[in-house]
């Protein structure tokens, strides 16, 4: 069955690439739609049923040299199980989700035939993800890895016939291979520290890591915190988060509903997956995990302070999106792995359905996009409306405080920020809570903007403007549907008391299971933290630079791991209750603001921006981020760039090289060719003379002795 769901999304890819000739376009359309929906199906037939037993599926092997392996196979457990659901879902109703908003697209000309290249490319970058979050060793999920950095370079720059979607495209896929460049160097340190790339062997090495020391450039480092950071420069890349952003917001570049697929629920979330999946190695990697507990609070708090005054509706979103990852990497940061999964999963359903609502109004609205030129659509389009208000219900955090009843991201976000709390960050605790308040502010001025108040813009557009097609808002009710109910069905297997089995976590690793977050003392003794290290093969390292065989013991069980001081999940439940109740406040003075804002005195924004005039232009042009790398990285590398192809091309290789070689080439050929006379007696003269310089040289230089 998982492997039918890896493969379905391939099949579709090809017979969209290469038999719509064969089969029509609308076939082939209809034959990738129709395989991801079945490949959903299968997803949630293995969700909803699995034992929480890890399996390993075998599908052939790769390159086998020495200890390296790199067969391909499926491993099957609880983050898989997750992401399958999570994948399918959304590109299946994407997929079907398209069929509607890229007819008759603007940007093409009558007879283009890019709709099944639109499909391929969708299936293909759905096949690409399922082997990222399927891989059993590390290379297998950098094969994935780099296949949707592929997709998405294919699919945000769809539009290439726009300089800037090309444009776009080509800044996503140089910055994500910056951060691919470190998760290249974190897979080969552990390669050469375990000798192995199987996934099973590099978790049975986290113990013996963490008393590790490797040489990289100028001096020492602890093995697991380095590792753990190579690892994470890939996740920033990949989940876009500060440093490594600046790619997300320009990707909006792509046609709405690869904004969706990519931007919102997959490709996005793969940094925080390899993170959760890492958890062994991280577990013992303290510097590491605080490094991206602050960068995690820094990009939530960043993102939501520009998504402030944006005014395209889909970057209001991007950035959004931005800022929830943050909140995803600081709950995986302070230990909290399913905490992290759990706000993964409850957002992939409410921004999934905020992009494709999004799309919505963009069709309505004649493809425009500046929120400014909306207003009062609700009636125009109701569906979309209450579609984008359950979404915005959803991201902001709408709930009954102090009990599990509310809409998705307010039980996942405030595990989140419960678990931030507990970790004993505060600085990642504040800078959430205040990320709340601007995420409640930016998602209700998007309604207030779009769908209240006075109709701007054009107002041919607005008279003409229609609620979208069935097959566009069919995908908006079923992810309505997460967005309302996925926090509250499984909030105890991510975050109550159901988290050990949920996870396929034995109790004995934890202690005595007290509420499914096992027992203090237990966890705490010193006698429970030297057997769980015993068991997993951990040795004391007399010498600091450990031999490979010296890493080997017995991966830990489990889809996730947490170690035995691991206390977070715990004493997160036991947070003070006004800790528990400061996001629902920072919401309410979001929507409390944003409300005075833009329904009742809509002047006011304008009249702020005037007086905080650098405030605002600080904020409007992103912090100055892309214009410091502009001026960092871009300006001297495309001075460097001309100074090679002026001075060294034009100069030296055009100018001296090529205008010497135009002077001695054709001398040294005249004197060839007259050399090629055709007279016996002249080529009789030449040997004469060959012979004497020869018997000359030899007599010089003593050879003849």
């Amino acid at each position: 069955m998982a492997s039918i769901i890896l493969f379905a999304p391939l099949v579709g890819a090809i017979i969209c690439g290469f038999g719509w000739r064969i089969i029509g376009e609308k076939a082939a359309m209809w034959v990738a739609t129709g395989l991801l929906f079945f490949a959903c199906l299968l997803s949630w037939i293995v969700f909803l049923g699995f034992d929480g037993q890890m399996q390993q599926i075998h599908i052939l092997d790769f390159i086998q040299s020495g200890s390296l392996d790199t067969a391909w196979a499926i491993r099957l457990d609880r983050l898989t199980a997750i992401m399958l659901i999570v994948v399918t879902s959304v590109s299946a109703l994407v997929h079907l989700y398209s069929f509607g908003y890229m007819d008759h697209d603007p940007q093409w000309g009558e007879g283009e035939t890019y709709k099944p290249r639109f499909f391929a490319y969708l299936s293909f970058f759905t096949f690409a993800m399922l082997s990222l979050v399927t891989a059993d060793n590390l290379v297998q999920m950098f094969f994935g890895w780099e296949g949707v950095g592929v997709a998405s370079y294919l699919l945000i720059g769809f539009y290439w016939k726009k300089p800037t979607a090309s444009a776009a495209a080509i800044k996503a896929f140089v910055v994500n291979r910056v951060g691919d460049f470190g998760f290249a160097l974190g897979i080969f340190a552990l390669f050469m520290l375990t000798d192995s790339i199987a996934f099973d062997d590099v978790f049975a090495a986290g113990p013996a890591l963490a008393d590790t020391t490797l040489h990289f450039l100028w001096r020492d480092w602890n093995a697991a915190n380095l590792i753990g950071f190579l690892l994470f420069v890939g996740a920033m890349g990949k989940s876009a988060q500060f440093i490594l952003h600046t790619w997300l917001p320009d990707a909006m570049e792509g046609p709405t509903p690869v904004s969706a697929l990519i931007h919102a629920a997959t490709m996005v979330t793969a940094g925080v997956f390899l993170v959760c999946r890492m958890s062994p190695i991280y577990e013992y990697a303290p510097q590491a995990t605080s490094f991206i507990v602050f960068l995690g609070a820094l990009t939530a708090f960043f993102a939501a302070t520009v998504g402030l005054v944006q005014n395209d509706i889909k970057r209001v979103i991007a950035y959004s999106t931005c800022s929830q990852l943050g909140y995803m990497f600081v709950a995986a940061g302070v230990g909290v792995y399913s905490v992290a999964m759990f706000h993964l999963f409850t957002h992939a359903f409410f921004k999934a359905m905020l992009f494709l609502g999004a799309g919505s109004v963009i069709h309505a609205m004649h493809h425009e996009q500046d929120m400014r030129n909306y207003g009062n659509l609700r009636k125009k389009i109701p569906y979309t409306f209450w579609a984008m208000m359950i979404g915005t219900l959803a991201i902001t955090g709408v709930g009954i405080p102090l009990t599990h009843f509310g809409f998705a991201g307010f039980l996942s976000k405030d595990a989140v920020i419960e678990s931030a709390y507990a970790g004993g960050t505060g600085f990642a605790f504040w800078a959430l809570v205040v990320a709340a308040c601007f995420t409640s502010f930016y998602s209700w001025r998007l309604m207030f903007m779009t769908f209240f108040g006075e109709e701007r813009g054009d107002k041919h557009t607005h008279e003409h403007a229609h609620e979208s097609p069935k097959v566009m808002l069919i995908p908006l009710g079923a992810l309505a549907l997460g967005a309302v109910f996925s926090g509250m069905v499984w909030y105890g297997s991510f975050f109550g008391d159901n988290v050990n089995k949920f996870f396929g976590i034995p109790a004995a690793a934890y202690g005595e299971a007290k509420d499914g977050h096992g027992d203090d003392s237990a966890k705490g003794s010193k006698e429970a933290k030297a057997e769980y290290a015993d068991s997993n093969g951990h040795e004391d390292q007399s010498d600091d630079h450990a031999k490979a065989t010296d890493l080997h013991g017995t991966a830990p069980e489990g889809a996730i791991f947490m170690g035995p001081d691991n206390h977070v999940l715990h004493d997160a439940h036991y947070v003070p209750k006004w800790v528990k109740i400061s996001p629902f406040i920072a919401m309410l003075i979001g929507l409390g603001v944003a409300y005075l804002f833009y329904i009742v005195n809509p002047a006011l924004p304008k009249k702020l921006a005037e007086q905080q005039r650098p405030l605002y232009l600080f904020l409007l042009n992103k912090w100055y981020v892309d214009e410091i790398y502009d001026f960092l990285f871009v300006r001297p590398a495309r001075a460097l760039g001309n100074f090679l192809w002026k001075k060294g091309d034009g100069t030296v290789i055009d100018g001296f090289l090529n205008g010497v070689a135009m002077g001695i080439i054709p001398f040294f050929t005249r004197l060839a060719g007259r050399a090629q006379s055709g007279y016996l007696f002249h080529y009789a003269f030449a040997m004469v003379i060959g012979i004497a310089v020869l018997v000359t040289w030899m007599t010089i230089s003593g050879g003849a002795e």
